[in-house]
């Protein structure tokens, strides 16, 4: 793929945080304080939730939405008790250590019991988005050799039932168990409707609920798709200490998030966005709002009625949440963390404003699918802007790590921009279907490579630049396309800005601009490089500038995300 940077483009000179700089300009190396230290974990992933039921049972954990628009408290014990019958339903039929269990399941409280009882029993989910068509079903189903589906009934007007029928017809996987589960308040539905050839049936709500013995904390308790971006997606696994570690460690560090405070889990569950936030929620003894379909009024009524205190989410997530506040204010005085992903390049503008207008602290976060999504994050000591740019500090002190050249593998220093490789218990332990990849992963020494670039600002804390495959040579230099981005963004008839690389006809790399209208705005392109002209140097001026009705995105489980290779396909096209 000429367009792209491989690793052979790379050269070994020193490009400063200043230099890869955008327009406010991202901290230079620096001592970055470090985050709270983390008390130690739980022994195993179920006594998470069961510590919390023993200390206080009536304390309320979930908040879970109903169809009707309800809202229903789950307390910690009731979870707990939920948690041990699943387990010992999953012990009557067999499934133990090693077994896969697929939980295709909306953001209910359903999906942490299925979560914690199948850990109980020394199994690991695969999490299922209720987005996924036909093609991406079948793949997990394929790598993922699950005996069990918990699948949602009736949720959303959706067939996922049929949908997974038809995914399984056209694969070469064993039929696996079924269980339907109704969402909240809902009345059971028949098992029987759900056999696939691999039987179904239906746990009991009213029987014992015996607690599980321990289990081993060593063993794969979940897995994350991962974002599929070199073909269809891997199933990267993490044991049940490594995610226990990372969930207390979140807590520590996330804004001082307590037992008073409340979290919006809005990201689904199935991702490791979502389920970082929700496990470090735990861990604080917080409680989770569940909201299983996204409605911007709805959620701002939501965070408004419960004291949401905490927001993980993407730019794209709260431009539509900005949107819906200016056109009716709700009263957000509780809201004070934004754990924030920069998806479609309007993050430290969106930080502003939930500064300004709502007194919110943003703080950029790192992570992905390999390594959990809140491998680390600003400290609240670390001043803005520079706590707005995608990084932070490593929130667990057992995880290192590095910048390397991507052409030789070797360390580069504090300020020099190379790939991010890491080395912990956060890193996969085990891709699902490919028993060699988590092994061939790692440099000899142990080391992670990432494919992303960023700069070290101090030991454990580095500023994202962004993905390898989608920086820019443009005339000899490295250019992070987020900085013609940004300036594009600043026009105030830009909505939003994607920059994308092709390759000329002289074999040179060249910037390809597309933006959308700001609202009631018509960008006019030639205005626009002229724009960019007066702010960039003149190598970063894009070549063209496209306007475009919407972007190519993909809805994901952690956001949705430009689609860089669709823009590029356009950009050869229109050149």
């Amino acid at each position: 793929m000429p367009e792209e940077i491989c690793a052979q483009d790379f050269s070994t000179e020193e490009i400063s945080a200043q230099e890869i700089s955008t327009d406010a300009g991202p901290p230079a190396p620096h001592p970055v304080a470090p985050h709270p230290a983390p008390p130690a974990a739980p022994a195993d992933l179920p006594a998470l939730l069961g510590d919390l039921a023993r200390r206080d049972p009536g304390a309320v954990v979930v908040l879970d939405r109903t169809a009707a628009g309800t809202t229903v408290p789950v307390t910690r014990g009731e979870l707990w008790r939920r948690t041990c019958r699943l387990a010992a339903g999953l012990a009557e039929r067999g499934v133990g250590p090693g077994d896969c269990v697929a939980v295709w399941l909306p953001n209910w409280s359903d999906a942490l019991a299925w979560q914690f009882a199948v850990a109980a029993r020394g199994a690991h989910v695969i999490g299922v988005n209720t987005r996924y068509n036909v093609d991406e079903v079948g793949h997990v189903l394929e790598r993922a050799r699950p005996v069990l589906v918990v699948l949602a009934h009736a949720f959303h007007g959706l067939d996922l039932l049929g949908r997974l029928r038809e995914a399984l017809s056209a694969i070469d996987a064993p039929a696996p168990a079924v269980v339907l589960v109704a969402g909240p308040g809902e009345p059971a539905p028949d098992p029987g409707a759900a056999d696939v050839g691999g039987g179904s049936w239906a746990p009991d709500p009213t029987g014992p609920a015996p607690e599980p013995a321990p289990s081993d904390p060593a063993a794969p308790v979940v897995a994350f798709t991962t974002s599929g971006s070199t073909g269809m997606p891997k199933l990267a696994a993490h044991s049940g200490s490594a995610v226990l570690r990372q969930a207390v460690a979140d807590a520590a560090a996330m804004g001082g998030l307590g037992e008073a405070d409340t979290m919006l889990c809005a990201l689904p569950l199935s991702g490791v966005y979502g389920f970082n936030a929700a496990t470090a929620t735990l861990a604080a003894g917080g409680r989770c709002l569940f909201v299983p379909v996204f409605d911007p009024d709805e959620v701002l009524d939501l965070m408004a009625e419960h004291g949401v205190t905490h927001v993980p989410a993407g730019d794209d997530m709260v431009i539509r949440l900005r949107a819906a506040q200016q056109a009716r204010p709700r009263d957000l005085r509780s809201w004070r963390w934004w754990g924030a992903a920069d998806f479609q390049g309007r993050m430290r503008e969106l930080a502003r404003w939930a500064a300004d207008e709502l007194g919110v602290r943003t703080t950029g976060v790192y992570g992905a699918s390999e390594l959990f999504a809140l491998l680390t994050m600003w400290p609240d000591a670390e001043p803005a802007p520079g706590r707005w740019f995608g990084g932070g500090r490593v929130v667990d002190p057992a995880t290192e790590v590095r910048t390397v050249d991507p052409a030789t593998g070797e360390p580069v220093a504090h300020g020099v921009e190379g790939e991010l490789q890491f080395r912990g218990p956060c890193v996969v332990d085990a891709y699902l279907g490919e028993p060699e990849r988590a092994a061939a992963s790692r440099t000899a020494d142990g080391w992670f490579g990432s494919g992303d670039l960023g700069v070290l600002v101090d030991d454990g804390a580095f500023v994202y630049v962004c993905r390898m495959g989608d920086a820019l040579r443009l005339r000899g230099f490295l250019v992070d396309p987020a900085e013609i981005e940004n300036r594009l963004g600043a026009h105030p008839d830009v909505g939003i800005a994607k920059v994308v690389g092709v390759t000329a006809d002289d074999g040179a790399t060249v910037a390809v601009a597309f933006v959308t209208a700001a609202d009631g705005a018509a960008p006019d392109a030639a205005a626009l490089r002229a724009w960019c002209a007066q702010g960039l140097a003149h190598f970063k001026v894009p070549e063209s500038v496209h306007v475009v009705d919407a972007m190519p995105t993909t809805s994901g489980t952690n956001g949705t995300k430009i689609r860089a290779a669709v823009l590029r396909e356009w950009a050869r096209e229109r050149r």
